[in-house]
């Protein structure tokens, strides 16, 4: 198994993503790594990688593709990028998987025209595990289509039912649709439509989800649109922090909290670890004819490690080739309709 690393994406870069890679090498045994990237700026980094070298190729990027520039301009003009160079990699067969911390758009893009959309798959999605107390739940999709179709939706669901058997192990997850009541009838005009068409596709569709059910293993599967999704993901990652904060700051009020803080500082350690996005690494983007993980681009090594490990997973589940059974289904029933 092969994984293609951008190692000059994210905020820490390149140290974090040289790091994360070689942490990931030791980690899986049979895993190897192409890290690219800017060598004069990486080749510093790699001062004990004796055990992992002969896993790890290094290969020339000279061109990054930033938060600050279009996307799509940056994938048809700087083609020595990592990003644009993975994805054709990817393509052409000489690697599984794409992992980058850099530019959201510019990984959307470079999957949409460089690697190429499932057939079927009208619109790839962006779709990050986020915790609800029993596990993960995956939200999909979190911000790559702020304006969708009813098909956008229902294809949304195929692909998080796919993600989730072929990398969580499921063996039939709960797809569930955003909406503001739990009612068919209730809704905005994209859910209404999409509702009956949800009951039609070939997966588990247990009805609409309201958003304060979202984090309490309601569903498996969270499906929205992108607006929606990125606000569900960011309001959760702030409410998180927020109520982490306040936490902190009642036990140290007084001697009786700062005592039983002490006595709680395991538990609190755990529930942060499994709070911190940092154990998944980023959200997988679905419906591209490759294994490809956008980490977080605040990532450390250990999250881009994390992030390598889902591409590993999404390689070993066959999650494209899932989706690609899941959109056949889908337009069979459409055929018999």
């Amino acid at each position: 198994m092969k994984i293609y690393v951008d190692a000059m994406g994210g905020d820490l870069a390149p140290e974090a993503p040289v790091k994360g890679a070689l942490a990931a090498l030791r980690k899986y045994p049979s895993l190897e790594i192409i890290l690219a990237g800017k060598l004069d700026e990486v080749t510093p980094f790699l001062t004990d990688w004796d055990d992992v070298k002969s896993r790890l190729t290094l290969e020339e990027a000279p061109e990054v593709i930033t938060n600050h520039e279009s996307p799509v301009m940056g994938v048809r003009k700087k083609v020595n990028s990592a990003t644009v160079q993975g994805m054709l990699k990817v393509r052409n067969g000489e690697a599984d998987g794409f992992v980058s911390a850099g530019s959201t758009g510019a990984t959307l893009a470079g999957g949409m025209f460089r690697l190429g959309r499932i057939p079927g798959i009208e619109r790839p999605a962006l779709a990050p595990l986020m915790p609800n107390g029993k596990g993960y739940f995956l939200l999909i999709d979190c911000g790559a289509n702020v304006d969708c179709k009813p098909e956008y939706l229902v294809q949304f669901g195929i692909m998080g039912d796919a993600y989730m058997k072929g990398v969580l192990g499921m063996e039939n997850p709960r797809v569930g649709l955003v909406n503001i009541g739990a009612e068919a009838e209730k809704g905005n005009a994209l859910v209404k439509a999409t509702y009956p068409l949800m009951e039609k596709a070939p997966y588990n569709f247990i009805g609409n989800v309201e958003a304060r059910d979202i984090p309490l293993n309601q569903a498996d599967v969270v499906v929205t649109d992108g607006f929606g999704g990125n606000l569900i993901l960011k309001y959760t990652e702030g409410l998180a922090t927020a109520l982490l904060g306040i936490i902190k700051t009642e036990m140290m009020a007084d001697l009786r909290g700062k005592i039983g803080g002490l006595i709680a500082k395991p538990a609190f350690r755990r529930v942060k670890k499994t709070m911190s996005s940092d154990e998944i690494g980023g959200a997988p983007l679905l419906g591209v004819q490759g294994a490809v993980v956008k980490a977080h681009g605040s990532s450390n090594a250990y999250a881009f490690c994390s992030a390598i490990g889902q591409c590993v997973k999404m390689i070993e589940g066959h999650v494209v080739q899932i989706i690609e059974e899941g959109v056949s289904k889908l337009v069979q029933t459409s055929d018999n309709e």
